[in-house]
């Protein structure tokens, strides 16, 4: 079979990446149309059409998924082969995908920026709103970092433990329940509730509690936002389990409180910075995550500052 060359495997890589041949093109500082041309190499090397039209963008072809990871750590390892000195993040030229939830963007994520634009201004920062079933594909996912809660990093992935904290609920300063301390499970079901559909696994326990018990609370109100939850809880009588740390922040901006609550089981949130095997030895990914890791630890809105 003809060898593949570098070029084309590079090109390969960011098509898989961006799943968009104009943005990759751009990416590549090549033409559309030779562009295009690659794809149709590559397409014509691996009998397939790795990019399945659809609408304005791309899929991935079945291959093509498969192919992604591996493509991705042959390129980053030739770029280590060909950058043997140390890095200088001041002249690193790239751009890194991150996602979190968008309290994490609105509350910590400005000091990163700040923190990255001072040291190594010549990196690019794409922000993608984390999605709870992502956590088991970030070696098929255009994604470099995700922040996110897990017990533990799963198998493939690497993290950095940013803090741990437990779940509260959130009510407005007015609520009828906001004159007690500790809430117990009776009292929180005679309201509806918020529930907030990005980040990590906030509140099936208590789903998982109640059905155990033959109960079930109302959900009123989803939303992929905090923002939007905050607001929505200031202003009714609809309850939002959260972890402590965000509830807390969440007071200084909205007429809020937060009471812990009064029933057995309650889980310890574990909150971490994760990375794919696939880049754990490139050295600017190294340097970037290290970096991010250390600004959001020290950020007033982290769980680490609970502590």
């Amino acid at each position: 079979m003809e060898r593949i060359n570098l070029n084309l495997l590079r090109a390969l890589n960011v098509l898989l990446e961006q799943r968009n041949v104009t943005r990759a093109a751009e990416q590549l500082h090549l033409s559309q149309s030779a562009m295009s041309r690659q794809l149709g190499q590559l397409r014509d090397y691996f009998d397939d059409e790795l990019l399945v039209r659809e609408g304005a963008d791309y899929l991935l072809s079945a291959l093509a998924q498969k192919l992604k990871p591996s493509v991705q750590s042959i390129v980053f390892q030739v770029d280590n082969l060909r950058d043997e000195t140390q890095l200088e993040p001041e002249n690193c030229q790239r751009q890194f995908t991150f996602s979190s939830t968008d309290y994490v963007a609105n509350f910590i994520f400005p000091d990163v920026i700040r923190a990255i634009r001072e040291k190594a201004p010549k990196i690019d920062i794409a922000y993608r709103q984390w999605q709870p079933d992502w956590i088991g594909q970030l070696g098929t996912l255009p994604i470099d970092f995700a922040a996110t809660m897990t017990s533990e990093p799963p198998e493939n992935l690497y993290g950095i433990h940013l803090g741990k904290d437990n779940p509260v609920v959130l009510m407005a300063d007015t609520h009828p329940l906001s004159a007690i301390s500790d809430i117990s499970l009776s009292k929180i079901l005679e309201f509806s509730f918020i529930r907030i559909t990005a980040g990590g696994d906030k509140d099936s326990f208590l789903d998982r509690l109640l059905d155990r018990k033959g109960l079930k609370r109302r959900v009123a109100y989803e939303v992929p936002f905090y923002t939007s939850a905050f607001s929505v809880c200031a202003s009714s009588d609809m309850l939002l389990i959260v972890p402590r740390h965000i509830a807390e922040n969440a007071t200084r901006a909205h007429s809020l409180l937060w009471r812990e609550l009064d029933m057995e089981g309650l889980p310890q949130h574990d909150y971490y910075l994760l990375w794919h095997s696939i880049h754990h030895h490139d050295k600017a990914h190294c340097w970037l995550r290290e970096l991010i890791a250390g600004v959001m630890k020290d950020s007033i809105f982290s769980p680490e500052s609970m502590q």
